[in-house]
């Protein structure tokens, strides 16, 4: 018998393949369109419109029903607020971990089962396998696209649900299939923005909701380099817009101060003080339910885009672990997620809180 299906359905080539999987293996699909944002028509960088319409023409080349529901009301209550209060405090958040968690394996999970879907489906880079009673975890076989990192604060029973079907793919095998199919987002570029927001001018962005103040920009030493607009605005190991010119090395935000509103700046990519090996972290959360025994060897990341680093981890508190890393981490990020792997497994994470040396 056939699973029903709900596909979460992007307007992008991953979500698109995704769906037409699930279709040749013969279960019976429907497509999702989430809107979760409410923007001005006229804002120049929001793309839902464009995106809904995409994938409806994706849904009617593949010949299945498209649903459109709004969670602006969860995103800004469940995502967008703890957005802005991490960087008031001077953070920087990852929202689309968040958005994983309490919107598409939340709210649309419990939409889909309430329409009597057997499954739910995304265009994750990701895999899962049944082992006893758990349900793992995996990097999608794309090195290069694995988002596992991004999916790390899911649980038990959102996994079992849960369907990632080119998580074994390649993203350039993805376009071709795309293409093939005869899909009209075969050539589609990747969306880079803020999970359901779109891709914007961020602190043009941000500033209508955290307004300008403007600080100074200090070396370590106490020395004024420049001026900044907002604390806010900067995260750790930021090079760009920072307005400072002269001989050497280029300069990078190493700390900020955001009672004093100060952002202070070293010179040069490898300065000790971008350097860390030791990272505590809170809002612990572990994909089987319960931590491993602890302390535990393994790989972790404290950025996307970065190779897994060998580390220890060790429990602090109920809820708050600290991480000693073989070699010096860079630029590790208060607000970020620090996840973890036993090989291509991930285990869990936490939010960053601090780093020491």
């Amino acid at each position: 018998m056939a699973d029903r299906i709900i596909v979460g359905m992007s307007g992008g080539v991953d979500s698109s393949v995704a769906a037409a999987r699930l279709i040749e293996q013969g279960h019976h699909v429907t497509g999702l369109f989430m809107k979760n944002w409410e923007e001005d028509d006229t804002e120049e960088y929001c793309s839902a419109t464009e995106d809904l319409a995409d994938a409806r023409e994706v849904c009617k080349t593949l010949g299945i029903d498209l649903h459109t529901v709004n969670f602006s009301h969860e995103y800004w209550n469940n995502v967008f607020q703890l957005f802005l209060t991490e960087y008031r405090l001077g953070r920087t958040p990852n929202p689309d971990v968040v958005c994983n968690k309490e919107i598409k394996f939340k709210e649309f999970l419990r939409w889909a089962l309430d329409l009597g879907a057997d499954y739910i489906a995304t265009g994750h880079y990701a895999r899962l396998q049944r082992k006893e009673r758990n349900f793992l975890l995996r990097k999608g076989r794309d090195g290069g696209k694995d988002q596992s990192y991004f999916l790390h604060t899911l649980d038990q029973e959102a996994l079992r649900y849960a369907n990632f079907p080119i998580g074994e793919l390649q993203k350039d095998r993805v376009r071709a299939m795309a293409q093939d199919m005869g899909l009209p987002v075969h050539n589609k570029k990747d969306s880079t923005g803020i999970c359901f927001i779109g891709e914007r001018r961020f602190n043009d962005f941000l500033s209508r909701f955290l307004p300008a103040r403007t600080g100074q920009i200090k070396t370590l030493d106490g020395e004024v380099m420049g001026e900044h607009q907002g604390c806010y605005y900067y995260t750790i190991g930021q090079r760009q817009g920072l307005g400072i010119g002269g001989e050497g090395e280029a300069w990078y935000v190493a700390q900020k101060d955001v009672k004093r509103n100060i952002v202070y700046v070293v010179q040069g990519h490898d300065h000790p003080s971008l350097m860390h090996k030791v990272v505590l972290a809170e809002d612990m959360h572990w994909i089987t339910g319960l931590p491993p025994v602890l302390p535990t060897l393994c790989k972790a990341k404290v950025r996307y885009r970065q190779e897994d680093q060998s580390c220890v981890i060790s429990m602090l508190g109920p809820n708050f672990s600290r991480i000693v890393f073989d070699q010096p981490q860079w630029a590790v990020t208060p607000g970020q997620s620090i996840v973890f792997y036993n090989d291509d497994v991930c285990i869990g994470g936490g939010i960053i809180r601090s780093a020491q040396d």
